[in-house]
């Protein structure tokens, strides 16, 4: 059965999307997922992103922004200080970094994808701790080369899956979520796909097209029992941004630094144990890496006078992202017997109606 949207609930967005609304729409990249449920402790799983395909290695130009540390993505400083992405992206629990990083590194050496003699792979996480053990380590080699192979393009899955499995999101289910927008042709016809691995947020923050929908829907918040607790989020959130534009390190740095901007346009302001690390890669410049026989590339470079549609367009499919997720996500029972709910959509379609935002 296919998931509803935020879309598909008249929730309204800024911007056109790409045909599946999601980090697939740019050419060329391909998601894969495996997602671990068994017996009552393990709701984790594992998200892997190819910037070519699986079968694509070049690497490509990407950039890195940090806007609160409190958690991990491997492989961050080659990426900030060499400006290339060499290989897929990994992304799952707190706990299963190591193994993630490890399989991907043996992925590669399997299927000669190794552009040069090492690899430093990006691994990031976020912590599903209150549904799932993470001391159990559930997340394993087979499910990592399975996603790794399993990646498609075209419409992706949302919700309870890959390493959102066991994710919480403003005290309601999270997981994972994905959006793009298309820009006009006028504006240069690029494509922004972004894919988030959200578990942040305080239930009171949760803003919704403007509307304030976390104070209406205060019961059963798990952690805060719906007050302001008169501090910022612990959570975390992992955006990955993906463009055809051509644009530099630098510039995706700057792209990267606007999720930021997406997820507070959610409610969420960060905090001190907040782990919200963000990533951006150009599948444009397939010679980034290569040069001639004198080392020189022959690459584009989009001006920074024309780069501001790209710049909203990584916010305004990052705060997409981040809704569908919570959309798409199911309740979910784990470890320790703890139940997580669900957004309620008919609640927050009729708040939105109150507010004059339903579409």
């Amino acid at each position: 059965m296919t998931k509803l949207r935020a879309r598909d609930l008249g929730i309204p967005f800024e911007g056109g999307t790409g045909p599946f609304n999601a980090i697939t729409d740019v050419s060329g990249v391909t998601v894969g997922y495996a997602t671990v449920i068994e017996g009552h402790s393990a709701r984790t799983g594992v998200t892997i992103i190819h910037p070519h395909g699986s079968r694509d290695h070049t690497p490509v130009y990407a950039g890195v922004h940090s806007f609160n540390g409190n958690g991990e993505m491997t492989g961050a400083a080659w990426v900030e200080e060499g400006g290339l992405l060499e290989g897929p992206i990994g992304i799952t629990n707190t706990h299963s970094v190591g193994i993630v990083r490890d399989t991907i590194i043996a992925w590669q050496a399997k299927n000669g994808a190794l552009y040069q003699r090492w690899s430093c792979p990006v691994v990031a996480e976020t912590a599903d701790g209150w549904l799932n053990d993470m001391n159990s380590f559930h997340v394993k080699e087979h499910h990592i080369m399975k996603a790794l192979d399993s990646a498609k393009d075209g419409a992706i899955e949302e919700g309870n899956v890959g390493g959102g499995t066991g994710m919480l999101c403003y005290e309601f289910k999270g997981g994972t979520g994905t959006s793009s927008r298309k820009l006009p042709v006028k504006l240069g016809g690029w494509t922004v796909g972004v894919l988030a691995q959200c578990n942040f947020g305080r239930r009171y923050q949760l803003t919704i097209a403007g509307v304030p929908v976390g104070s209406h829907l205060l019961d059963g918040a798990p952690i805060t029992n719906g007050e302001n607790p008169f501090r910022q989020d612990d959570g975390s959130l992992i955006v990955i941004i993906a463009t055809d534009a051509p644009v530099l390190p630098h510039q995706l740095k700057r792209l990267a630094k606007r999720a930021s901007l997406g997820m507070a346009r959610t409610g969420s302001l960060g905090g001190n144990g907040s782990g919200d690390i963000f990533l951006a890669f150009s599948t444009a410049n397939p010679q980034a890496a290569v040069g001639d026989a004198m080392g020189l590339s022959t690459i584009q470079a989009l001006s920074n006078d024309h780069i501001d549609p790209l710049l909203s367009s990584s916010v305004l499919a990052t705060e997409e992202a981040i809704i569908n997720a919570m959309i798409a996500a199911e309740d979910m029972k784990g470890h320790n017997d703890t139940e997580i709910k669900a957004l309620p959509h008919g609640e927050v379609q009729k708040l939105l109606r109150q507010y004059n935002r339903l579409k």
